[in-house]
Order: structure tokens, then sequence, then C-alpha cells
């Protein structure tokens, strides 16, 4: 599964960060090859590995971690997932256009690795987990197929996901934001040169206006002490004419079981593609050495607390 988001800009340092690697060639990382577009014909309960395929220490992780704060909850679950191979386009729907099996823990790239803990820290039961990630990728009732998948984030994936419940905008309650806003039309998809790599009819591309608060680098900086642990992190870019997307990468704010908080994500910066760790400050800075593609700043998401039960 390849959303428009993965691929541009994915990595970590230690404790002691090392001078930012040399300049990741931001480029914006297209092909969301997940989902069916056959008649679908799902049926209501979410698809999911069987059961002996989840590590067991991750069944582990999130059972010890269940009632306790959400936080808490998306560290000891994402912690277990460290070291995982960041991998472009991991996950699909197991059946054409995107054969890839609908959830694994061998490898991630940033939002399935960002939709896996989630699932899992909403609920330490398999089945339970399953029905949050069909909900997160394609939204409460929704066929699980190609067609139905939030394949944009700024369109499809945060107002489906906060209409829905499971997550809320907080970047404006962290300091001075500027408001990003454009209008997506039939034309803007016809023109944009990376339309043939979604397997989407016209009639299935998501129209209207995007709108999106952002925390301009300098300010996303002065205030990173301050984002709560448990926030989802939107790398967002400079708005370019013609390009129905700004969000890159998303990764995790946790708890860095001292106090502070480090940024944990499905990584491709350096030479080392897997989940890590990185210093949030330092990430920050690194983003200003893109410069094919300027980053603009930050987003912020929350989860909402809720324990899902299995259905």
């Amino acid at each position: 599964m390849v959303l428009w988001l993965a691929g541009v800009a994915c990595a970590a340092p230690s404790a002691t960060p090392p001078a930012p690697p040399a300049p990741v060639a931001p480029v914006p990382a297209a092909v969301d090859p997940s989902a069916s577009l056959e008649e679908d014909t799902a049926p209501s309960r979410a698809p999911g590995p069987p059961v002996e395929s989840i590590p067991p220490e991750l069944l582990r992780a999130a059972e010890d971690a269940r009632g306790k704060p959400f936080p808490e909850r998306m560290r000891a679950v994402s912690q277990v997932l460290l070291g995982r191979p960041y991998v472009n386009d991991p996950m699909g729907e197991g059946r054409a256009p995107d054969p890839d099996p609908i959830a694994r823990y061998d490898a991630f790239d940033c939002l399935t690795f960002a939709e896996e803990v989630l699932a899992w820290s909403f609920s330490a039961d398999p089945a339970g987990a399953a029905e949050v990630r069909k909900s997160l990728r394609y939204g409460d009732g929704a066929p699980v197929d190609y067609a139905h998948r939030r394949h944009f984030m700024e369109l499809q994936w945060i107002p489906g996901t906060v209409k829905d419940g499971w997550l809320r905008a907080t970047t404006a309650e962290y300091g001075t934001v500027i408001t990003l806003r454009k209008t997506v039309s039939p034309s803007t998809w016809k023109n944009w040169a990376s339309r043939p790599k979604f397997k989407l009819t016209d009639a299935e591309l998501p129209l209207g206006e995007m709108v999106l608060d952002v925390l301009p680098l300098p300010e996303a900086l002065r205030v990173a002490d301050t984002i709560r642990p448990g926030s989802l992190i939107l790398t967002v870019r400079q708005d370019r004419a013609g390009v129905p997307i700004w969000i890159t990468h998303v990764s995790l704010l946790v708890s860095d079981g001292k106090g502070g908080t480090t940024l944990r994500h499905a990584t491709k910066i350096g030479d080392d593609d897997r989940v890590r760790d990185h210093g949030f400050a330092w990430y920050l800075e690194h983003l200003k050495s893109y410069t094919n593609w300027t980053v603009a700043g930050i987003a912020v998401l929350e989860p909402v607390p809720q324990d899902v039960d299995a259905p």
C-alpha cells in the first residue's frame, strides 16, 4: 500500500543525534496500489491476518498496555516494531490490483506503521484491531477495496478519520498556524502527472477543498517540547500548483520514558530504511535541508482515547 506520503522522508537518530545526513531528495512518493476495482461484495467484518501470524511480542505488548493512558499504549505497541524494514507499498487487499496482504508485521511504510500502531492501541484484541484498521483505511462500513481506500491524506484519510471519531486535529493548540487551502477539481486530476499511478476511475477520485492548519517550521521548533506524546506528526510540503497533495510523511510522537518525547516512524532517511526513532527537534531541523520540494511545516493529529472490543 503506497500512499501519497510514503517514501519521501522517513528516518531516525539516537539520544545524541548525529550531524544531519545528506539531504534526502524529497520526491513525492506516489503509488497507492491498494484495494480493488473489482465488483466488491466484501463482508462487513474486516479481514486480518490469522492470529498465529501476529508476533507474540505484539500481542503481549497490546494486552499489557490495555487500560493504560493512550500514549503509553502507543509507545508499548510501537516499541516492539522497532527495526522492521521500510518497504514501499507493503500492504494491499490480498487481491488485484494490489495482492499484498491487508496486514503484515515484517515491513511497513510510514502510514501503514502509524495505522497498525493505532489499531493495536485502540484494541488489544486481534479482531478488534482488524476492525480499527479497516475503519482507518477505508471508513466505517465501507467495502475493503481499492476504490474505497483512503488514498489521499488531505481529501480522504484525515477528514475521514476525524469524522469517524478516531482522531482530532490539534495543530492550532500549539502555536501560530498558517492555513493552506486548495480546490481540487476534475481538471486538477486530469493534468496531474502522477494521475496514471492510481487505478481509479475519474468518478472515484475525490474532489473538493483541501484545508489544513500548519505550524511553520520555526514555530514548530519553538513549541516542539509542548506537543503531547501520542500525537501524529504530518510533514507538510509547500503548495505546488496543480498538485493535489501537501503531506508526504507521517510519524508518531511517543514518550521517551524520561519526561520527553521522541519521533518514531518507518523512514527512508539515510541508508538504513526501517522503523526507528529520531529526536523530534533534530527531525524538524533536518526538514530544512529539503530543497527540491521545500517543507512548509507540520500538522498535528491526536487520537481520541477509546477501547474497541472484539466484534
